[in-house]
C-alpha cells in the first residue's frame, strides 16, 4: 500500500474502478480529514460531519464502477460532500419540522382532551348539584336555565307568582354555588 500513496488521484480512481480496495484505502486516508473539516464547518456537529463523510466514502465504494473521474478526484469528492451536506441539512430540517409539528399537535391535543375531560367533570358536578335540589326548586331552575324561560313565563306555566319563581331561582343558585364550590374543591 505504501507504493499506492505515491499514485496520483487519476491513477487511484482508475484502480478504484477495478475493485482495488488498496486504492480505495489510500483515497480514504488522503481525503477523509479534509472532507471531515469541511463538513464540520458546515454542520457544526462532529458526529454528523463524520457520518456524512463516512456515507460519502461508502457510496464511493458502492458506485466505484460508475464513477467517472478523469482528472480531478478532489473536485469530485468536494462536490459529492457538498451535496451530502445539503441533503443532510434538508433531511434534518424536514425531520425537525415534523417533530415540532408532532410535538405541537400532541400538546394541543392533550390540552384539548384535558379541557374536555374537565368540562365533562364540571358538567357532571353541576347536573348532580341540580338533581339534589328540592323537586319544585329543581323544576323552576331547569325551566329558567336549561329551557331559557323568563320568570314571567315560568310563573304562568307553573301557576306561581313571579316573585316565588325569582326567589326559587336565587335559592337554587345559592345552594349550587355552595355545593359546587365544595365539590369542585374536593374534586381537585
Amino acid at each position: 500500500m505504501s507504493s499506492y500513496s505515491s499514485f496520483s488521484d487519476v491513477e487511484l480512481a482508475a484502480l478504484l474502478k477495478t475493485n482495488d480496495s488498496a486504492a480505495y484505502t489510500v483515497i480514504y486516508n488522503r481525503y477523509f480529514h479534509t472532507l471531515y473539516v469541511h463538513a464540520f464547518q458546515k454542520l457544526n456537529d462532529r458526529q454528523e460531519a463524520q457520518d456524512v463523510v463516512h456515507e460519502l466514502f461508502a457510496q464511493l465504494w458502492a458506485k466505484r464502477k460508475e464513477i467517472n473521474v478523469h482528472s480531478n478526484l478532489v473536485g469530485y469528492l468536494y462536490s459529492a460532500i457538498r451535496n451530502k451536506i445539503l441533503d443532510h441539512i434538508s433531511r434534518k430540517q424536514v425531520r425537525d419540522k415534523y417533530i415540532n409539528s408532532l410535538q405541537f399537535f400532541l400538546e394541543s391535543n392533550y390540552n384539548l382532551t384535558d379541557h374536555r375531560i374537565r368540562e365533562k367533570q364540571l358538567s357532571e358536578l353541576i347536573d348532580k348539584g341540580i338533581a339534589d335540589l328540592p323537586e319544585k326548586m329543581r323544576e323552576i331552575f331547569e325551566l329558567s336555565r336549561k329551557n331559557s324561560l323568563s320568570h314571567k313565563q315560568i310563573a304562568a306555566q307553573l301557576n306561581l307568582s313571579e316573585q316565588t319563581v325569582k326567589k326559587q331561582v336565587n335559592n337554587a343558585l345559592r345552594i349550587l354555588r355552595t355545593k359546587l364550590g365544595t365539590m369542585l374543591f374536593l374534586s381537585l
